[in-house]
């Protein structure tokens, strides 16, 4: 067996802001598995290594990558350990070698979703921007069918932000439109709980990461107090061991984590996280990471098989110009696989 790994450049049809700054392209790394003497049927994965946020964003990043390629046989059977430190890469190779085993096609788990005869409910994304621009993409959204929207919060003037949200709240009841907000960590600890006491009157359904990760005291203090349930996110990564993710979810009591498979190491990594939570009695959903359509599709199918039926962040596909030609295809406020539409896989 062997293993090819190639870069690409993945450009975003406008900038968008989040609380780190405004992105104009993401790169991200396609890795194939295939047998030298047939090395036209592959197993194909994505390595979405999201530089200034993965665990893998390090410096030997691109000497890992040449040692898959140099030396496979050090990783195809023992991944899960061997790259526990690299959560991108595991990803990328956990479904490489699914799609190799399961029918060289990009469908790994076989499913009403993949027949084209169910969907996945996904939330609307708001990115940053100015006040007109955060207003458009919720007419947008809405106009499209979701009724469930999430909005990044933390780039522009908190008021100006509260001034958006009751504005859709003055439009749209919570039984009518479920509101979610993602701080991306924004929020100075200081004044945190402050500003969740000003959204709690928005009838939100929970806030993503209000302050950085690694502030274990104070995230334990919010969730304590918070008017607003909390959801974990980037808190996640870089926790690759059972017991401290036992450890983390028992002292912080979070309301809900959020799962990226690519930031918390694919989906055996992530299903340890949520069978946790489970014993816990603490809630969660998926969210996809700026993938490509090969990374979105493996996860999609993998959230399906999960049967929950809460809304899922797996909307992002549609955000670049230069995404890989798939059947995926959103529908109102859902992720549909159509079969009947070819894969074009021609990098």
């Amino acid at each position: 067996m062997k293993i090819s790994i190639t870069k690409y450049a993945l450009n975003f049809k406008r900038p968008v802001g989040t609380s780190r700054g405004i992105l104009k392209k993401k790169n991200t790394w396609f890795i194939k598995v295939y047998n030298s003497n047939n090395p036209d049927v592959f197993g194909l994965g994505e390595i979405n290594m999201f530089e200034g946020l993965s665990y893998d964003y390090r410096p030997n990043f691109y000497e890992k990558l040449k040692d898959l390629e140099n030396k496979p046989e050090d990783y195809l059977f023992n991944f899960h350990y061997s790259l526990k430190e690299f959560p991108a890469i595991r990803f990328g190779l956990e479904t490489a070698l699914l799609d190799y085993k399961q029918s060289q096609n990009r469908i790994i788990f076989p499913s009403d979703f993949v027949s084209g005869s169910a969907g996945i409910p996904i939330n609307g994304l708001i990115w940053m921007g100015d006040k007109g621009f955060m207003k458009a993409q919720i007419k947008q959204k809405m106009e499209a069918g979701f009724r469930c929207l999430k909005m990044k919060i933390g780039a522009i003037n908190f008021e100006q932000e509260l001034q958006i949200l009751q504005s859709i709240r003055n439009e749209f009841h919570s039984e009518d439109l479920e509101l979610r907000v993602d701080a991306n960590g924004a929020f100075h600890p200081s004044s945190a709980l402050e500003k969740l006491e000003q959204l709690s009157a928005l009838s939100l359904h929970s806030i993503e990461q209000p302050i950085r990760q690694g502030n274990t005291e104070t995230m334990k203090e919010l969730c304590r107090q918070t008017p607003i349930p909390i959801a974990l996110d980037e808190e996640l990564i870089g926790i690759n061991e059972i017991e401290k993710k036992k450890q983390l979810l028992q002292e912080i009591k979070p309301q809900y984590i959020i799962l990226k498979p690519a930031l918390t190491g694919g989906f055996e990594a992530s299903q340890e996280w949520i069978d946790i939570a489970k014993e816990q009695d603490i809630a969660w959903w998926i969210t996809s990471a700026l993938e490509s359509n090969i990374g979105l599709n493996a996860i999609a199918q993998w959230t399906y098989q999960l049967k929950t039926d809460v809304y899922q962040g797996l909307g992002t596909g549609q955000l670049f110009t230069n995404n890989i030609r798939s059947p995926l295809f959103i529908e109102k406020d859902q992720l549909f696989y159509h079969p009947e539409e070819a894969w074009e896989i021609n990098y």
